[in-house]
């Protein structure tokens, strides 16, 4: 009798957790159902975009075929690998971590390579800007200078002053023209030569001083920014040390003493333990990251 109420009690509760979760499934279904799409196909076409900018060309189904790859494949070749040779419990939950990780990653990385190619821009500024002024004294066109750095100047921002150029040569307004330019390099001192090059063809004024003055604002942040790297590497290095010392210890540990380690992932506490270490971990890594990491 005792057994029997057991299981209509373990069976109801079960019935009533499945009607909250379908019910809230069904009331937030729109909300569900948007960020999916924004995490599948958001997703590629987040990473479409930044790989136009960096004049990288993947074809849609080739990328949702990588991204399938990156997230499913790597999950289920963890589950497979640690359940053949530990345990599927393991297994489980470390693919599930690692498909998270693989679907997450190729972000990340063209975040990254964004920002590089931004700051390697940021950094070519003061060469072009100078090449501007002085083919703008030399009697040239703003168009005329701006092939001038086209010419003569390398990746990336060659490239992004000779879009401007071909969108001009198809009838789009220059002014028009230099905001696109400011769209697609999300960067402070774009903006500032952008607006300056639009207020002074607008009202009238000397181009190459404005140029002059731009390039020495640019300069002296440069130099500043830099001096602030130099200062925050040693942070950043502690944080990345401070970060990676559980990693060794646990390593350490294992080498010395493998049963002091392997309840870890093979009791369901240690499992619990790990995974909050494993997030404290990383949340500890992006707020010391976040606090050395100044903007000029």
């Amino acid at each position: 009798m005792s057994l029997f109420l057991d299981m209509v009690g373990r069976n109801g509760l079960i019935f009533v957790v499945g009607m909250m979760v379908f019910f809230l499934s069904y009331r937030y279904s729109i909300n569900i159902f948007e960020w999916v799409e924004h995490q599948t196909y958001g997703t590629r076409t987040y990473i479409t975009e930044k790989l136009e900018f960096l004049f990288i060309e993947i074809p849609q189904d080739r990328l949702t075929y990588l991204l399938l790859g990156s997230s499913v494949g790597l999950g289920f070749f963890f589950l497979l690998v640690i359940g053949f040779f530990g345990s599927w419990i393991v297994g489980a939950i470390l693919g599930f971590i690692m498909a998270f990780i693989g679907f997450k990653a190729p972000r990340w990385i063209v975040d990254f390579l964004v920002e590089r190619r931004i700051k390697a821009y940021s950094l070519q500024m003061v060469d072009a800007l100078q090449l501007l002024s002085n083919g703008v004294r030399a009697g040239l066109s703003v168009p005329q200078a701006i092939g001038m750095i086209v010419e003569e100047m390398p990746a990336p921002i060659s490239q992004e002053f000779n879009i401007l150029l071909q969108q001009n040569r198809i009838g789009m307004p220059l002014e028009e023209c230099f905001e696109n330019l400011a769209k697609r390099v999300p960067l402070e001192d774009n903006d500032m030569f952008v607006s300056a090059v639009n207020i002074l063809r607008e009202t009238g004024g000397n181009l190459a001083e404005t140029f002059d003055t731009i390039v020495d604002v640019i300069r002296e942040r440069v130099r500043l920014q830099q001096k602030v790297d130099t200062f925050t590497a040693q942070g950043m290095f502690q944080g990345m040390t401070i970060g990676a010392m559980p990693y060794l210890l646990g390593i350490v540990y294992f080498l010395q003493d493998p049963n002091s380690i392997t309840p870890l992932f093979t009791t369901p506490i240690g499992l619990v333990m790990l995974f909050a270490a494993v997030l404290f971990d990383i949340a500890g890594i992006y707020v010391i990251m976040k606090i050395v990491k100044i903007k000029i």
